[in-house]
Formats: C-alpha cells, structure tokens, sequence
C-alpha cells in the first residue's frame, strides 16, 4: 500500500466509496476527530492501568475505526437503491454501548459521589484521561453537525455520548486508584 498518491494534493480527499470531497468537509473533520481521539485513548492506554481497562480501551479503539469507516462513508454509495449494503461497513451495536454503560456503572459503584464538578488533573494518566474526554466532545459535536446533514447509524452519536461519560468517570476512578488530589470546582462569589 503506498503512502503518498498524490491525488489529495489540491486540498480534495476520497471517502470510502469514491466521492471526492474538501479536506475541510464536515465529514472529514467529524471522522479527522474520531481518529484524533483515538490517539488519545491510545495514550491512555499506555498509562499504567489494569488489564480489565486496557483490555477495554483497546476495545473502544476499535469501534472508533468502526465509527470513523462509518463517518467515512458517502451515503449514497453505502447502499444500493433497493435497500441493501453496497459496500461492507460495520456497524456499532446496541451490544458496544451497553458494555460502556456497564463499566460506567462499575466504577461509580467504587467512587464517592459527586457533589461539584473536578478541575481536570492530578496526576498525568487523569489528564490524558480528560483531554481524551474533550476530544470525544468535540467528535460529538462535529459527528451531530454532520447527522443533520447526512443521516448515519443513530448508534454512533449514542456510543459517542456514551463514551466521553466513559471516559469521565474513568478520569475520576484514576483518581481514585493513583490517590491524586481530585479538585472541586467550587464557584467563587463576587
């Protein structure tokens, strides 16, 4: 596979399927930023974590190539005009979200409960954990953008809402684990 074709050099890039569209197209910058986050949960995952956490960050790493193939994808090329799959997408599942939901719930078993928001930080594996949070954000934000647009699968905005809770609480239980300071943000009065 060669790494340079050249045929983006005029600020134009291919979806999966063939159309050419702006580098600066929403569904560029909606999948550019699921890739991007998914170089952070990377990162986090390198961090010194347990392998029930690794083993799901490698997990959700994933299905953010299954989301950022989805996002990648013209919608009229994905299907043919009687309804069926053109071109052999994954999918992400009522299944994935639940296993985020449940590891959610997991941890805030373990947490005390929140009373104010916590200023990211205290130890670096937390502020990864945030910054990685952010970005899904943002993935969010520009992956909702696009939907109303270009209609997708609903799963993904869910799974995508669904992990940057993940990833939240997943900061607090770090936290917890590292004994770093957790922070409150506590509003000051003027």
């Amino acid at each position: 596979m060669k790494i340079y074709t050249k045929t983006g050099d005029k600020g134009t890039t291919s979806l999966f399927g063939g159309t050419r569209v702006p580098k600066h197209h929403i569904r560029i910058e909606s999948y550019g930023t699921v890739d991007e986050l998914n170089s952070y949960i990377g990162l986090l995952r390198d961090q010194d974590t347990d392998k029930k956490t690794k083993d799901l960050l490698i997990e959700i790493q994933d299905r953010l190539f299954t989301i950022g193939s989805i996002l990648a994808t013209d919608p009229e090329k994905a299907t043919l005009k009687s309804g069926k799959e053109r071109l052999n997408i994954p999918r992400i599942s009522q299944d994935d979200i639940q296993k985020l939901e449940k590891a959610i719930d997991r941890m805030n078993d373990e947490l005390p409960e929140m009373t104010h928001f916590v200023l990211p930080g205290g130890h670096q594996s937390v502020s990864f954990c945030h910054i990685a949070r952010c970005v899904c954000r943002r993935a969010e934000r520009l992956s909702s953008a696009l939907y109303d647009i270009e209609a997708f699968d609903d799963e993904v905005l869910i799974y995508l809402n669904r992990l940057s809770d993940y990833l939240f609480v997943l900061a607090r239980m770090l936290s917890k684990q590292l004994q770093a300071e957790e922070i409150q943000w506590i509003p000051k009065k003027n």
